[in-house]
């Protein structure tokens, strides 16, 4: 197993970025993380588009095309030769001077980090998992918007360091109206009368692939999906809770904090979008060697 980062074009088993890249300075970056189903990257299209997204969010121009970004990828992960791949994709403003005024920054930096994939344990996604409901607020959409996928994380970095403290394995948030939002790397799914509930995009969250995955499966196989606000009072009354994203896919979770969820097993609502979740992995890959 190998790590390998394509820095600007040229692949090497370190990288170190400028003193005086935005970056590293001010967290004036972008980013996507990509996770591969048999070494096939999954939904990339959908992270580049998202990536673009965050940049213009923030006025940084990207200076690779599409193309380009899937071609180094690929490279990139030929040379890893890894049988399951992490990839992190990352646009910094670049180098300029120690200041927040962006406009000394000529050239983006493009990182792409290739890493063995860690799975998560078994039992998690047979047990599920415990989070936590921390004092931690989500940033507010008027100040840096979460709908943004920016390097400037450390609001979710003391929302898990105050969830670990606990024994919980992620940290759930609130908005600054006190309603849910999401947890520090994944979106946020509750089930009540065998609906699908999870926070609005209104609530201050970011739109994840796989949250938007979720929601059309369910759609599409006779779940009834409603998104909305909901106060943490409503987690009394759930029968199911689960996690989703990029590496997690859905991962069940059994309690938060003192409150056992539903029965504290697996519910058959999430035990059946895990499966077809399972189903769209599956045709990336049949879908891939038919190309």
């Amino acid at each position: 197993m190998a790590i390998r980062i394509n820095f600007n074009g040229h692949i090497e088993e370190t990288a170190s970025v400028s003193a005086f890249d935005h970056g590293f300075l001010f967290g004036d970056s972008v980013y996507e993380v990509v996770a591969t189903h048999q070494n096939v990257p999954c939904f990339l299209n959908e992270h580049l588009n998202r990536l673009r997204q965050s940049a213009s969010a923030i006025a940084l121009n990207i200076p690779w095309t599409d193309d380009q970004f899937k071609a180094e990828i690929d490279r990139t992960i030929r040379e890893a030769g890894n049988s399951e791949t992490y990839i992190r994709i990352i646009v910094t403003r670049g180098e300029g001077e120690i200041d927040i005024d962006p406009s000394s920054c000529h050239k983006p930096n493009i990182l792409l980090y290739v890493t063995p994939l860690k799975l998560f344990p078994k039992e998690y996604y047979r047990d599920g998992v415990e989070i936590s409901l921390v004092s931690i607020k989500r940033n507010s959409k008027d100040a840096l918007n979460p709908g943004i996928k920016t390097g400037n994380y450390l609001n979710n970095v003391l929302a898990q360091i105050e969830a670990i403290k606990g024994g919980a394995k992620d940290a759930l948030m609130l908005n600054h109206e006190g309603y849910l939002t999401e947890c520090t790397t994944s979106n946020f799914f509750m089930i009540r009368d065998g609906s699908l509930l999870t926070p609005s995009l209104d609530c201050g969250i970011l739109s994840g692939i796989t949250r938007e995955i979720i929601l059309k499966l369910a759609d599409e196989n006779g779940i009834l999906v409603e998104e909305g606000k909901w106060l943490p009072e409503e987690l009394d009354r759930v029968e199911e809770a689960f996690l989703s994203g990029s590496i997690k896919k859905i991962m069940p979770v059994y309690r938060i904090d003192n409150r056992v969820i539903g029965n504290g097993k697996v519910g058959p609502v999430t035990k059946k979008l895990i499966k077809l979740y399972g189903s769209v992995l599956e045709n990336i890959r049949a879908t891939s060697l038919q190309n």
